[in-house]
């Protein structure tokens, strides 16, 4: 028996200092600067008051949190925090700047840039138990929303991890499509596989800057 279509809209969190600083976030707790604030009263104002959303999920980081703020009173729903929705956690590179992993620690950053899918970072996520993670928890995400519209605020790993389940682009290639804080992207899911709708849409921004790998 075939099942509803669920509707996503996933949306990256506004920007940080570390983002501007090109700073690897990972599970490291960091607010949403004054950009990032204007960004998340920006994405409230791309939906409608009325707009069908059943269901806000938001990771449990407080940059995700802090977007996702004044969606709440817009679209009159309580927002489900789960850790499941984390970024990928970045292990030895996390706080690091992409020039300082480069200089400090050359050979985790090497394979970090390689794409290797296997490779925890020393101590973090691979990006096959980070892919697993991500992709399990939408799954059951629309398992309880069949047929329904739901809005989640997340982080650009999950989002690079969500494109790629879409389009059939394997983990360890790398990337070619933009990840903006911010921006709405919009995936349908049905019986266990995922349809790219629209990405990155930033009609509704100032300026965003790109996720950087």
């Amino acid at each position: 028996m075939t099942r509803p279509v669920t509707r996503f809209c996933l949306v990256r969190h506004g920007e940080t200092n570390w983002n501007r600083e090109y700073r690897l976030q990972g599970h490291t707790d960091i607010p949403l600067n004054a950009t990032g604030q204007e960004q998340a009263g920006q994405l409230a104002q791309a939906f409608r008051a009325d707009h069908p959303f059943q269901a806000l999920y938001v990771s449990d980081l407080i940059r995700t949190r802090q977007t996702a703020a004044p969606l709440l009173a817009k679209l009159r729903l309580s927002a489900h925090y789960t850790p499941q929705l984390r970024e990928r956690h970045m292990g030895a590179l996390q706080g690091l700047t992409y020039t300082e992993a480069a200089e400090r620690i050359p050979q985790v950053y090497q394979r970090h840039q390689a794409r290797d899918p296997d490779y925890d970072l020393e101590g973090g996520e691979s990006l096959h138990r980070f892919s697993a993670r991500i992709l399990d928890g939408l799954a059951d995400i629309a398992a309880r929303h069949p047929g329904q519209d739901v809005l989640i605020v997340t982080h650009g790993g999950v989002l690079d991890i969500m494109y790629r389940a879409a389009t059939s682009k394997p983990l360890q290639d790398k990337r070619d499509f933009s990840i903006p804080n911010a921006a709405l992207n919009w995936l349908d899911y049905q019986d266990g596989g995922w349809t790219l709708r629209r990405w990155a849409d930033e009609s509704h921004l100032s300026g965003s800057l790109d996720e950087i790998q």
